[in-house]
């Protein structure tokens, strides 16, 4: 299905081509003229490309011929970029360059002359092999469309946590698994049961998890459970696993220990300990526990947990959802599961006029609603389809455009019960093909993985995905849009948006159709893979446990390697079979790798766009070679708890945007980071033996700095002479926060918008300065805050404002009417405000609730 994205791929390779700086490069290594001739056959393909993608599910030959251009155009890629590689080293021969390094490069493959006649030669096998395949664009009828007119139609930025008033034709569901809450504990022979376990089942995209959480925050519930656990299962049902997400889940068990359960380390725990703080945590407490999307039938994994938990007061109750009536009765205790059914098609209606169409706008169509009415027919009572179509519809008013919907062919193929929804793939076709290719990329990671925004953009920026715009706009900017262009179709839920980077999560469903749209690029290697294809582009290493080394590494084409899931990193052996083999890649995520160093070929690799290393707790140095990748965006070397020094010459990464620290050096190399010109974000974490930075260092390109764990850091001069286009500042445990409140010069405050505050004791005064521009406020983990200041209202910009993990706030101030830019107001894992705030029945409710949204919960799940 790679060939529904290849538009794009023509759109990405045409606009390089026809960029200024692109034909400068071109000029300047001798290949111009037959760029130009590339050029010409690239747009005779491309116009006929749209069309194509359309035309392709019915026609096997066409689908055959798209794939030889795919492959094709991969290649164009590869040598395009080349030319990309060559005028950035150009570049540092001639900033950065000595004598020898200029006479080894006359010597070398990289010398003008052979560098010219090699790149050529490509260019005219290249244009060769596309002429001989646009050959036959006639014969498949294909129609001239050189504009992709699939727009995405952006709603208002939603918050997709459950409010009550806003979930359709739930009403009754609702009430009867709070019957069943309420109720005694029984067994089968009506005797008392210490804890009941009640199923919600039902196939996907029914509501389940919704339900669940309808249920979880009524004030009812939380007033008769004093604690309270969601947990999303792993397909594994790892019982290790499920115990560390059962203790960091309750949002008041952080209060009741003697260390925060958030600032444990409990993945270093044996699993002996690991079932004494549970046993311990639930000992007779009257809980309640969400087992979300359970999927293994392992009885005897269930017992275990089941014998873990067993522990809790008379009354404890265990809700678990599910698809498998098997897994249902399995689990069960009550005399029936709850079956969850399809909504009915009224329910359906209302659901999907609300995605479809602005708050009274669907009274002006009567026409769309009637067809509206056939289209929901099809989604057989799933609110996910109903709703996933409904926004694909939003703002489009012409019929033929509803109608065309409507009589997709895909609706009259025949459907098993587990296959992908129609809807959803109808969605998917309607994305315009950019976004097709960037949200393919999102199935590289494992269900129910929680997403940051940040290493999403990463990713497709490495891929080469985010096309600059204009020079104002980061890629992180225009990864951020395209995630509000996903999130406004519906692709993605749960998000938590926090102001500079986003967190979220995609159903179950909508992973399973990035899986098959993507399933000619992307790979999951999991124990079960035997062979990977040869022309896969992506490879995610998504098992714990997994022999790496026992896959054959064939797939020189490779652009991603990357390990999404802890505790699953790549070793030395890894290393040497595989990365050294794939000259063409681009992203390289080792995080919790076992290596103790880097080859020094890793300079081979001069198109790597991003590596990290974080949590590599044994590494000690890096090979000088690795400044060398003059391609280099991001470099994360952050949990390297044992590097020693950072390798020299950083100042070569003239690509770098993206840098993340930890290291023993008691310095530094401040002069080189100065130098790296591209340079937008930079976090320096646990660096223990740093007592000063940036003093004496301007960083002029510096949009977000992140200072954590640096426990001997006395002075670093937070101002506009240091850093004149800072505008996120994250704070996450300082140890010593008086440099926070030095401002020696009022004519040089920092003109932040977004600041995040973790792990300390109480708000800086500093925070005062930044009145008139800070727009975005976290405030997490502070665990011995009990009042917030009341100077906090003065901040007259303030839209955005996170409270989390503060178990001893108790209230919010009675003026926060005050803060009249407020528009996000977001209270979670706090207990005692949740109590209080708690949407339409929290007693301080009215105090909050002309706020335009409000995020509360007391789980982050």
């Amino acid at each position: 299905m790679a060939e529904s994205f290849i538009f794009s791929i023509a759109e990405s390779l045409a606009a390089k081509l026809a960029s200024r700086a692109y034909q400068e490069a071109s000029r300047l290594v001798g290949v111009y003229d037959d760029l130009q001739e590339l050029k010409s056959s690239l747009s005779y393909v491309k116009a006929v490309l749209l069309d194509a993608e359309q035309k392709q599910e019915h026609n096997h030959e066409l689908r055959e011929w798209l794939k030889q251009i795919k492959l094709i155009f991969y290649d164009a890629e590869n040598f395009l970029d080349e030319v990309d590689c060559e005028t950035l080293s150009k570049q540092v021969v001639r900033d950065y360059g000595t004598p020898k390094d200029k006479v080894g490069r006359f010597f070398s493959s990289s010398n003008p002359l052979v560098f010219r006649y090699k790149l050529g030669h490509q260019i005219k096998e290249i244009k060769k092999r596309l002429d001989r395949v646009a050959a036959d664009r006639n014969k498949f009828g294909l129609q001239v469309i050189d504009v992709d007119r699939r727009a995405v139609h952006r709603r208002e930025m939603t918050y997709s946590h459950v409010v009550e008033s806003k979930v359709v034709g739930r009403e009754h569901d609702k009430e009867m698994i709070m019957k069943l809450l309420m109720e005694p504990s029984l067994d089968d022979n009506g005797g008392s049961k210490h804890i009941s376990v009640i199923p919600i089942v039902g196939i996907g995209g029914l509501g389940k998890t919704t339900l669940a959480r309808l249920v979880y925050s009524n004030k009812r519930v939380t007033e008769s459970f004093p604690l309270k656990m969601w947990v999303s299962v792993p397909d594994d049902f790892n019982v290790r696993s499920l115990i560390i997400k059962i203790i960091n889940s309750p949002s008041d068990f952080a209060s009741s220990t003697d260390a925060p359960a958030g600032q444990q380390n409990l993945r270093d725990l044996e699993i002996e300990q690991l079932q004494h703080r549970l046993r311990n945590m639930l000992e007779d407490q009257k809980f309640l526990l969400v087992l979300d999307d359970v999927w293994n039938e392992d009885r005897v994994k269930w017992v275990e947990l089941q014998d873990l938990i067993s522990v809790g007061a008379q009354g404890s109750k265990v809700i678990v959802t599910t698809r498998s009536q098997s897994i249902a009765s399995m689990m069960g205790t009550v005399a029936c599961s709850h079956n969850l059914e399809s909504l009915s098609p009224e329910d359906s209606l209302r659901l999907f006029v609300r995605w479809a169409f602005k708050e009274g706008e669907e009274e002006k169509y009567p026409e769309l609603i009637r067809i509206g009415r056939e289209i929901v027919e099809k989604c057989k009572g799933v609110p996910l389809a109903v709703r996933t179509l409904g926004s694909s519809l939003f703002s489009k008013h012409e019929t033929q455009e509803w109608e065309a919907l409507r009589d997709k062919e895909i609706w009259d193929l025949p459907q098993k019960e587990d296959d992908i929804l129609p809807a959803l793939k109808l969605s998917y076709d309607e994305m315009p093909s950019h976004l097709r290719q960037c949200f393919a990329l999102l199935s590289l990671y494992p269900k129910n993985h929680a997403f940051i925004s940040l290493d999403v953009a990463s990713l497709w920026g490495a891929a080469g995905l985010l096309s600059l715009q204009s020079q104002d706009k980061s890629m992180v900017d225009i990864a951020h849009q395209y995630l509000r262009d996903l999130m406004a179709r519906s692709f993605l839920h749960d998000v938590f948006d926090c102001g500079s980077f986003y967190f979220f999560l995609i159903h179950d469903l909508v992973h399973d159709l990035a899986v098959y749209v993507a399933k000619d690029v992307c790979q999951l290697v999991s124990s079960n893979t035997q062979d990977i294809s040869e022309n896969v582009l992506h490879l995610s290493f998504v098992e714990n446990g997994l022999r790496c080394n026992s896959i054959k590494p064939s797939l020189q084409g490779a652009r991603s390697i990357l390990f999404p899931v802890n505790e699953v990193g790549a070793s030395e052996a890894f290393l040497n079979a595989w990365v050294s083999n794939c000259k063409y890649l681009r992203y390289l995520d080792l995080s919790d790798s076992t290596c103790e160093t880097l080859p020094q070929s890793i300079s081979k690799l001069k198109h790597l766009r991003s590596i990290s290393l974080c949590n590599n707790t044994r590494i000690k140095r890096l090979p000088s070679s690795i400044c060398k990748l003059q391609n280099l965006q991001v470099l994360r070397l952050d949990g390297c708890s044992n590097l020693e020094t950072l390798p020299k010459k950083l100042r070569k990464l003239i690509s770098l945007q993206r840098l993340e620290i930890t290291t023993k050096q008691s310095i530094l190399p401040e002069s080189d980071i100065a130098k790296l010109n591209r340079l937008e974000y930079l976090c320096v974490q646990d660096c223990d033996n740093l007592e000063s930075l940036f003093v004496e260092t301007r960083l002029p390109t510096l949009r977000t700095l992140q200072v954590s764990g640096c426990a001997n850091l006395k002075s670093l001069p937070l101002d506009t002479h240091h850093f004149p286009q800072l505008e996120t500042l994250v704070i996450p445990g300082i140890a010593n926060e008086d440099w926070l409140d030095r401002s020696e010069d009022t004519n040089a405050v920092l003109r932040l918008k977004s600041i995040y505050f973790y792990g300390m004791v109480t708000l800086p005064h500093s925070l005062q300065q930044y009145a008139s521009t800070l727009q975005t406020l976290v405030i997490a983990c502070f665990y011995e805050l009990e009042v917030l200041p009341e100077w906090l209202w003065n901040l007259s910009s303030l839209k955005s404002l996170y409270i989390s993990e503060c178990p001893k706030l108790k209230s919010l101030p009675s003026d926060i009417h005050r803060l009249t830019s407020l528009q996000v107001l977001g209270i979670i894992k706090c207990r005692e405000l949740y109590r209080k705030y708690e949407p339409q029945v929290g007693e301080c409710w009215p105090m909050i609730s002309h706020i335009k949204h409000t995020y509360i919960r007391d789980t982050w799940e």
